[in-house]
C-alpha cells in the first residue's frame, strides 16, 4: 500500500540528494561525460569564498523576514476578515489571488513598477517634480523589495491558515470570557493566540522553508544583481551551474542549503511544537 508513494519519495527526493552530494565531491562542469574527484576541496573553497557568506545572509533575510511579515500581516487579514463585515468573501479572494499566479510573472509585474526606466513608480515621481530612483540597481532596497513582492504574493497562503484555525476556535470561550468582563485584546491574548498555536507552527515551518528556497521573484527582479547583492543560495546554485558550468561547486552549495534549510525548519518546528503543548 505504501510502496508507490515510498518509491516516488526514494526516486524524487532521497536518489537526487544523494547524486547531489556525490557531484559536490566532484569538479564536473555539468555537461561531460567525465569528472575527477577531488575530495573535500569544493568544500574548502565554499568556505573561503566570500560570495558564499553574502548569499547566506541574503537568503536568510528573504527566508525569515518573509516569514515574520507574513505572519504578521496574514494574522490581521484573518482577525479582520473573520468578522462579519461587507465585501469579506471578495476580500478574501483579492488577498489570495496572487497566490496562483507564477512567481517568476509576479516578479515581472514588480519590475515594470520598479524599473528605473519606464517604471511605473518612477513616471510618478517624475510627474511630481522629484528625483528619479533606481531601486533594483541599489542593493540596500532591492532585497527588501524583493521580500516586500514575496510577502505580498503569499501572505494570502497565511491568511486562510490562520482563517481556519480560527474558525475552529469555540464562540463558547468568548462568550464565557465576555461574561467575566475580558478585553478585547485580553481575549486576542488568552484566547485566541495559544488556541492558534498550531496555525501559527504550520505557517512559520511552510514560510522558512519557502522563503529560504526563493528563486523566481529574485530572477525576473534583479536577476541577483547588481554583481552578485541580491542572489539567493538558489540563484548562486543556477549561476554556478548554467554560466560558469562549475557543477560540482553548484552541487556543494545546495548541500549547504539543504543543511541550513533542515536545522531552521527542525528548531523552528521543535520549539513551536513545546509551545503548542504549554498552549
Amino acid at each position: 500500500m505504501y510502496l508507490p508513494a515510498l518509491a516516488l519519495v526514494l526516486f524524487f527526493i532521497v536518489y537526487p540528494f544523494f547524486n547531489g552530494l556525490k557531484i559536490s565531491f566532484t569538479d564536473w562542469d555539468g555537461f561531460s561525460q567525465t569528472f575527477d574527484w577531488v575530495g573535500f576541496s569544493q568544500y574548502k573553497r565554499m568556505f573561503t569564498d566570500p560570495n558564499t557568506w553574502l548569499v547566506v545572509k541574503n537568503t536568510l533575510i528573504y527566508g525569515l523576514c518573509s516569514t515574520l511579515f507574513q505572519n504578521i500581516f496574514g494574522l490581521l487579514y484573518a482577525l479582520l476578515l473573520n468578522q462579519q463585515i461587507r465585501f469579506r468573501n471578495f476580500t478574501r479572494i483579492i488577498v489570495y489571488l496572487p497566490v496562483i499566479i507564477s512567481p517568476f510573472i509576479m516578479g515581472y509585474i514588480w519590475y515594470f513598477f520598479f524599473a528605473f526606466q519606464g517604471g511605473a513608480l518612477n513616471d510618478l515621481l517624475k510627474f511630481l517634480g522629484f528625483h528619479q530612483v533606481n531601486a533594483l540597481g541599489n542593493p540596500h532596497a532591492n532585497i527588501w523589495i524583493i521580500v516586500l513582492v514575496n510577502t505580498y504574493q503569499f501572505v494570502g497562503v497565511a491568511m486562510i491558515i490562520y482563517l481556519a484555525g480560527l474558525q475552529s476556535i469555540s464562540k463558547e470561550y468568548y462568550e464565557a470570557s465576555q461574561i467575566d468582563g475580558a478585553t478585547l485584546f485580553q481575549q486576542f491574548k488568552n484566547i485566541t493566540f495559544p488556541l492558534l498555536a498550531p496555525s501559527i507552527t504550520i505557517n512559520i515551518v511552510l514560510n522558512i522553508i519557502g522563503g529560504l528556497k526563493l528563486f523566481d521573484v529574485i530572477v525576473s527582479l534583479t536577476g541577483g544583481g547588481p554583481g552578485y547583492a541580491s542572489q539567493s543560495m538558489s540563484t548562486y546554485m543556477y549561476t554556478l551551474y548554467f554560466d560558469q558550468q562549475d557543477a560540482g561547486y553548484a552541487a556543494t552549495q545546495g548541500v549547504l542549503m539543504a543543511v541550513i534549510i533542515l536545522l531552521l525548519s527542525l528548531v523552528a518546528l521543535v520549539i513551536l511544537r513545546r509551545k503548542e503543548v504549554e498552549a
